[in-house]
């Protein structure tokens, strides 16, 4: 990732994986998933999957911990944005402010579409790692929440461990190519932030395709 990925972050994911073993697999994808302080799993499931192929974790174990503990600390994340669902109501400066009418609208939004932006946003680096902050904020059910997750997770966890396998010794070579996704992927959410932010302020109507508010009076 732009901001952190290889140096010290790396050594860090690489000590904790091959000194603490599957329990820091765990407690790695815990933190992932809860996006504070973020850390990659671009690098850190391709190196178990490594240690998978040096017989040092099973697969079907090493899958387990690491969707556990990604389901951890996305339920943390959730209770953080459940918790401050009310207390982020009127933050902000000048027009730009959060509304109880905003929170409605996030809320009928994850009541119609919930399931599958939890679900397909566990597919998405970066994106995977917040997605349950504003799903605990839209008091989205936490049994639902907690099953797409988990389906969104396995497949996403499994194809890089599969990675790390296959490349073995080369596991550092996918973190090495994804890093140029995270451009798109950071332009993206910059521009759903600006997006929603200029609705927030007046300057844009609700929906799409964007189109300036109209003044009334």
């Amino acid at each position: 990732m732009i901001l952190s990925i290889l140096g010290p972050v790396t050594r860090l994911i690489v000590w904790a994986l091959a000194v603490i073993g599957l329990p820091g697999l765990f407690a790695l994808m815990a933190v992932e998933s809860f996006g504070i302080p973020p850390l990659p799993s671009e690098v850190i499931l391709p190196f178990a999957g490594f240690l998978v192929a040096s017989g040092i974790f099973s697969f079907p174990v090493a899958l387990v911990a690491a969707v556990a503990g990604g389901l951890l600390g996305s339920y943390a994340a959730y209770a953080v944005g459940r918790w401050w669902r009310h207390r982020v109501v009127q933050v902000g400066i000048g027009r730009l402010r959060l509304e109880p009418r905003h929170l409605e609208r996030v809320e009928r939004y994850f009541a119609r579409h919930g399931e599958s932006m939890v679900g397909l946003s566990r597919l998405v680096p970066v994106i995977r790692s917040y997605i349950s902050y504003p799903a605990g904020t839209a008091n989205m059910g936490p049994t639902r929440f907690g099953v797409y997750t988990v389906l969104g997770s396995v497949p996403f966890t499994a194809a890089f461990l599969y990675a790390g396998m296959i490349l073995r010794a080369h596991w550092s070579e996918v973190s090495s190519y994804l890093r140029y996704l995270d451009y798109p992927l950071i332009a993206a959410v910059v521009f759903v932030v600006v997006f929603l932010a200029l609705q927030i302020a007046g300057v844009l109507a609700p929906g799409w395709p964007p189109r300036r508010a109209q003044r009334s009076g």
